[in-house]
């Protein structure tokens, strides 16, 4: 899986989202592949590169550390 195709479904769902909502990682995967599960690590690594913001139980985190279920949004413009 290319990182391109991973950052277009993550910036495409974090735009149709906006800023005030959140969405989580494996909704970017599930698009991707119907084996979607290895493909977290990937999802994530590409999430720290783009304009999106981590949360975990509300918190900012980095998504690659994060141990857990994370959300993503857009950052504010």
């Amino acid at each position: 899986m290319r990182d391109d195709d991973i950052a277009g479904v993550l910036m495409a769902l974090a735009e149709a989202r906006g800023p005030d909502k959140t969405f989580c990682p494996s909704e970017a995967a599930r698009r991707l592949a119907d084996d979607w599960r290895p493909l977290m690590p990937h999802i994530r690594r590409v999430a720290a590169t783009l304009p999106l913001t981590a949360t975990q139980k509300g918190t900012k985190v980095d998504p690659q550390t994060a141990h857990g279920p994370i959300r993503l949004s857009k950052c504010p413009d």
